[in-house]
């Protein structure tokens, strides 16, 4: 009878096979035109003539530098609406020869431009610090000679030598050449980490292209020059970081502040100067000087000139708390901006992980332990080697086994002798060592190596093909590792398999935990290729949704469905620099505020484009430039002190915001009312008092206690302009009745009544700060002592001034007793815990959906009916989830009870 064999019986009767994982390497597309201009006679090179003609076509091989002047920069910070204002009424002060009131309007400005210039004197720097990673000299074959020249003066078409060591000076490829013309089979092992974010040596062979500022790890090789200058991989990279030239979210928000209280201001002050030149026309009163006077004055009470200065030494109190923790900020508003961020991007090699191969957990053949993998591949490993793999080995075996740690020779191995040693071939693809045991007096041949040979040396072995497949799905490089039989030398056996790794930091995954816990979402953006992603996200509890990168350029997906799979994925793999920008651009264009952390040359343009630029600790010149803030302490652990910080930063900067906001719109409406109802007009002293004093002791709200908030923190303008427009009435309410009973009730002189309106004016909307320094009620978190001393001195001086008439009759100041000061002072504490039950109830009830209804705008509504579709669909996906949930609940019960 004829013996039939299954497909699954053949199958198992054939050798297991190793499977290839093909390494997926961005590739520049070269152009015809400038292919012809590559296919240069190894021998001779270029001639003079023609180095001559391409750099005047390509231009010389370096990144153009771009220099700011100081001067310019200093400049800058009196720019913007706030400061214009506050401009003009400097210049008004100036031709009506109020000296006073320039020169503290002036002070305040100059003061703000300097902390602000102080605080970033470190200019940019990134394109700079880019052309220190290039290479300063090259060997290069001109007209026949091998000469040494500079970098600069390379061109397409430039035959160059590649050396173990070199940092390459231009994207170059490869042609299979040794240094004198010989053909060469051998790869070049070059490390890109610092382009790419591959934690591992590529390997490079004929045709393949090198890039500019990786280094050469192993091997030598003739290179032809394939581009220069901005147009290699990291020139692109400078060019991004050239281009990125977005206004700061922080600086937006203050703009759009500034905007709503300078328009506030001008036109009320505009109808008040109209009316009194109208109203007082052919009187002293009426002299335009006089009116410009006193609308300058009323200007100047009104526009928070503070402002500014308050928002920038709470910044850089924030800075110096959070350099105390290893954090330096280099752009003071990304203090603040960092409570907002809600998508943190992070590379992979090197700030998530060690960037440092390390062993995993090996496959170990019957008969033999770990810890004769370990011996075995310390044996074979080459001693002073400066290659990552051999580095691993001898890191791992020193620090595990027991015999390495008791020896008083740190080159040799108890009981063992190594009489012979034969390093990495290239061809062969392994290391060899014969070694003699002393003990036993027998000599045995140990090999470590790329897998596949090491298996054909021991004549196949199917658990470890299965074993190294098992390996290379998880992304892990695996290397054997065999010995000779005792009296067969010719004869191995394998020990096992090595696996390794750049395995994550300590911190890393609860750091990815505690910005989960703190509403920051971590997305792991990453050079290296998807599997090896896959399982570091994996080990770092991190979800193992990894795209390629080619999602994010896949010309048949619209812009909105790119954007969609950038914030559901966990990460993107296989990245080049334009890809890491690409995905922090579609983020920021659906409204995220996005941190960027990173450690190298591929990182700072993305580092740059980012709200939050974070470099590592350990990171290059480039990244370091590109960055917003750099972190000392190695790892990603310090983010969530920086993360805490910047949140009480930002309810520092959100309560006093809210507070000058307040009491600007209730001083505008108060004295644009009653300057048009009554003729009134306080004396500009008093005015000028208040808006001293008042700024002054705010200013140590940088140092008051917060609450910090669970998630990320949102400047909301449309609530903190109604609140503030809510309490402002509710304040110039207050005022009027002021106002009124004094004057016609109490009968009080005008003089008296200015002393009375000061200390109002003063105190009520200065108290309401107790409130608007948190979102809760006022005592669910109690003011730091230096900031109430502060609030509460200020105020116990106006009372002071306003009781004792300090500034005299002919001020229009006259005493108003203490009677009328402790009354006023006690309805102004009363009146503020009454306005911070309306601004919790405020509080409550506001959403965005009452915005959209308040202000339908048609952006407003299509936002609301997204997220409307959001929530229903998350709750149709919350039910499935469940009803999943109930069926595997049920089916283990099921499968309990059957066991049973």
């Amino acid at each position: 009878m004829a013996a039939f064999v299954t497909v699954d019986e053949e199958k198992k009767q054939q050798p297991a096979q190793l499977e290839t994982h093909e390494h997926v390497e961005h590739e520049d597309d070269i152009s015809p035109e400038l292919e012809e201009l590559l296919h240069t006679d190894p021998s001779t090179g270029l001639t003079a003539a023609q180095v001559a003609e391409r750099q005047s076509q390509f231009g010389m091989n370096e990144l153009p530098e771009r220099k700011t002047n100081p001067i310019i920069k200093f400049l800058r910070y009196f720019l913007g609406p706030m400061s214009y204002l506050i401009e003009l009424a400097c210049v008004l002060s100036a031709l009506v020869g109020d000296w006073l009131d320039f020169g503290l309007i002036a002070a305040l400005l100059i003061i703000n431009a300097a902390i602000g210039f102080g605080e970033e004197a470190k200019a940019e720097s990134a394109l700079a610090a880019l052309q220190q990673t290039l290479a300063l000299k090259t060997r290069c074959w001109r007209d026949g000679k091998l000469i040494e020249i500079d970098v600069r003066e390379l061109v397409p078409g430039d035959i160059i030598v590649l050396r173990i060591g070199d940092i390459i000076p231009a994207d170059a490829r490869l042609l299979g050449l040794g240094v004198n013309g010989e053909q060469s089979e051998a790869e070049l092992q070059i490390d890109q980490s610092a382009l790419t974010g591959e934690s591992l040596p590529v390997a490079k062979r004929k045709g393949n292209t090198v890039y500019s500022s990786s280094i050469v790890k192993q091997g030598q090789q003739l290179a032809v020059v394939t581009k220069t200058g901005t147009n290699t991989f990291i020139g692109r990279a400078a060019n991004l970081i050239a281009i990125t030239v977005d206004q700061g979210h922080f600086q937006k928000i203050i703009n759009k502040i500034a905007n709503i209280l300078v328009c506030s201001t001008l036109l009320l002050v505009i109808i008040v100067l109209a009316y009194q030149m109208i109203r007082f026309r052919g009187t002293p009163e009426g002299d335009w000087k006089t009116v410009v006077k006193n609308c300058l004055v009323l200007t100047v009470a009104a526009i928070p000139v503070g402002l500014p200065t308050v928002m920038s030494v709470t910044m850089a109190v924030g800075a110096k708390q959070l350099a105390a923790k290893q954090v330096i900020v280099k752009r003071l508003t990304a203090v603040e901006e960092l409570a907002s961020v809600s998508v943190l991007c992070s590379d992979k090699t090197g700030t998530l992980t060690l960037n440092e191969l390390t062993f995993d957990e090996p496959y170990v053949a019957p008969g033999y332990s770990a810890d004769d993998v370990l011996l075995y591949s310390y044996l074979s490993a080459e001693p002073g080697a400066n290659d990552p793999i051999e580095s691993a080995v001898r890191k791992a075996a020193e620090a595990t086994l027991p015999i390495l740690q008791k020896r008083d020779d740190p080159l040799s191995v108890p009981g063992y002798k190594v009489t012979q040693f034969q390093p990495f071939n290239p061809v062969t693809k392994m290391t060899q060592a014969t070694v003699t045991d002393i003990e036993a007096d027998a000599s045995f041949r140990v090999a470590k190596g790329a897998p596949q040979v090491i298996i054909d040396l021991v004549g196949g072995h199917d658990d470890a093909v299965h074993a190294v497949n098992a390996l290379a799905r998880r992304g892990l490089r695996a290397l054997g590792v065999a010995r000779t039989i005792p009296n067969e030398p010719e004869k191995f056996q394998l020990v096992g398999m090595i696996s390794l790794l750049d395995p994550p930091r300590i911190d890393s995954a609860e750091t990815i935990q505690d910005c989960n816990a703190l509403g920051v979402e971590v997305k792991m953006i990453t050079g290296d290729q998807r599997i090896i992603a896959k399982e570091v996200a994996g080990r770092m509890g991190m979800s193992r949704v990894i795209l390629d990168a080619n999602h994010l350029v896949d010309p048949e997906k619209s812009e909105d469905e790119v954007t969609e799979h950038c914030k559901r994925a966990d990460g993107f793999a296989q990245v080049i620099p334009e890809h890491k920008y690409r995905v922090v651009e579609l983020l920021q264009n659906k409204g995220l505020l996005v941190g960027m952390t990173g450690d190298g040359v591929n990182d700072a343009p993305a580092l740059k484009k980012a709200d939050v630029g974070i470099a590592v600790s350990g990171c290059t010149d480039a990244a370091r430039s590109a960055a917003d803030i750099v972190l000392l302490a190695p790892g990603l652990s310090t983010i969530i002190d920086g993360i805490r910080v910047s949140r009480s930063i930002f309810q520092r900067l959100r309560s006093y915001a809210l507070y000058r906001i307040t009491s600007t719109l209730h001083f505008l409406i108060f004295m644009f009312v009653v300057t048009l109802v009554e003729d009134w007009n306080m004396p500009a002293i008093l005015l000028i008092m208040i808006c001293v004093l008042n700024d002054a002791a705010t200013l140590v709200i940088s140092v008051d206690n917060t609450q910090i908030s669970a998630k990320p923190d949102k400047w909301r303008i449309g609530q903190l302009v109604t609140l503030s427009s809510i309490l402002a009435v509710c304040l110039a309410g207050l005022s009027f009745g002021h106002f009124y009973v004094a004057r016609d009730i109490f009968h009080v002189t005008p003089n008296e009544l200015n002393s009375i309106m000061y200390l109002h004016i003063s105190s009520a909307p200065h108290f309401v700060i107790f409130s608007t320094r948190v979102p809760g009620f006022w005592w669910e978190n109690m003011p730091h002592w230096i900031f109430f001393v502060c609030v509460i001195g200020t105020q116990i001086l106006a009372l002071f001034f306003s009781v004792y008439g300090v500034f005299g009759e002919e001020h229009g100041v006259a005493p108003c007793g203490y009677a009328w000061g402790f009354a006023v002072l006690a309805i102004s504490l009363v009146f503020f815990m009454l306005l911070d039950l309306v601004k919790v109830y405020v509080l409550r009830v506001w959403n965005f959906g009452l915005t959209a209804k308040l202000c339908p705008t048609p952006a407003r509504r299509a936002k609301l009916n997204m997220r409307l579709a959001e929530a229903s669909e998350k709750e149709e996906v919350d039910k499935l989830w469940d009803k999943l949930a109930r069926h595997v609940a049920a089916y283990d019960i099921e499968a309990a009870l059957k066991q049973q």
